[in-house]
């Protein structure tokens, strides 16, 4: 049996998934004429209180593209030292905005309001412009720790207070809200953009909706453009991501049930020195040598991702069954490393 816990962006669309593709309306959304694609940018931005929405191919680019719209060069962005944004996004923040940053170091990524007012700079001549706040909610790199609705409130408010803009790199944010019981009404009001992804744990092939005000939108769809993102009839993608949004929300549960069985058995494993707290689909845990462990579980059909010399990630989602969670809970504890 091969269970390949690398990563959820893994997943395969199902077969309904793929019906609502083939049968899906179709027009040239560079010209704003895609009625599926339409149809999900008001979808995604109802959900969250938003006026309009944008489709991207990923979430990088919905990323960098608010970035852009929303700064301009010697500006600076704060975000967490193990965020998506600075970690895995190439530099787009220095490459498409000439734009620098400035790092917090929270709990497994979450950053507290403490901590940003600490980073924000007075106006000299020799300083960049504090300008944006980027909160990621899951925090990958933190083992899909969830940010709490009282703080992102709190985070928002104060950069409100400061005038400076709050975004949300959403990337597992139906993650956290599963997690937390809430719906994504409890986030309206909170920032001035949000990144939604969808092929992720939701199980779409591609897909990310940026979400924000119409003028905010209205720039961002030229920016988008201009990196290439114009995906002409994008319905058949934008299909797959309406399904994923009516029918694989509540299932994520599923997923964080699977994670935390995993890392229970991980943590009675000689050889694992350490789990980080499962709060989503994500386990991280610690070992002597993360390549070896890796090659190691590798040789058994586990398939995971060395995520630093010591650390080990392993991410449950939509393609993960049952038999494969039990079959990884009765290798693990035979491994020998």
């Amino acid at each position: 049996m091969i269970v390949d816990l690398r990563s959820d962006t893994l997943t395969k669309p199902t077969q309904p998934m793929l019906n609502a593709m083939v049968n899906a309306e179709l027009g040239d959304d560079v010209f704003n004429e895609d009625p599926t694609v339409k149809q999900l940018e008001e979808k995604a931005a109802a959900l969250f209180g938003m006026e309009a929405g944008l489709f991207c191919p990923s979430g990088t680019m919905t990323n960098q593209i608010a970035i852009k719209a929303h700064t301009q060069p010697l500006d600076e962005i704060i975000c967490d030292k193990i965020s998506h944004i600075y970690n895995y996004e190439t530099g787009g923040w220095a490459f498409h905005s000439g734009v620098s940053v400035r790092l917090t170091e929270g709990e497994r990524g979450r950053m507290t309001v403490e901590q940003i007012s600490e980073l924000i700079l007075p106006d000299y001549d020799w300083y960049p412009n504090t300008r944006m706040v980027a909160i990621e909610n899951t925090v990958n790199k933190g083992g899909g720790s969830v940010y709490r609705i009282d703080e992102m409130k709190s985070i928002s408010g104060f950069c409100r207070k400061q005038k400076l803009i709050c975004h949300l790199d959403g990337a597992r944010i139906f993650n956290a809200l599963v997690a937390l019981n809430e719906q994504p009404s409890a986030l309206h009001g909170m920032f001035d953009s949000i990144s939604v992804c969808i092929s992720k744990g939701l199980g779409a092939p591609a897909g990310s909706v940026l979400l924000g005000n119409k003028e905010f939108i209205r720039k961002s769809r030229k920016i988008r453009k201009v990196m290439g993102g114009g995906m002409r009839q994008s319905g058949i993608l934008a299909a797959a991501c309406i399904y994923a949004l009516n029918n694989n929300v509540a299932r994520l549960a599923v997923d964080h049930n699977n994670a935390k069985q995993i890392a229970n058995t991980l943590q009675q494993c000689s050889w694992v020195k350490s789990v980080y707290p499962v709060e989503t689909n994500i386990v991280i845990f610690e070992v002597a040598d993360a390549v070896k462990t890796a090659t190691v579980l590798a040789d058994k059909g586990i398939r995971t991702s060395p995520f630093s010399p010591t650390l080990v990630r392993m991410v449950t989602h939509l393609d993960v069954t049952e038999a494969m969670v039990n079959y990884t809970i009765e290798t693990l504890p035979k491994v020998v490393l």
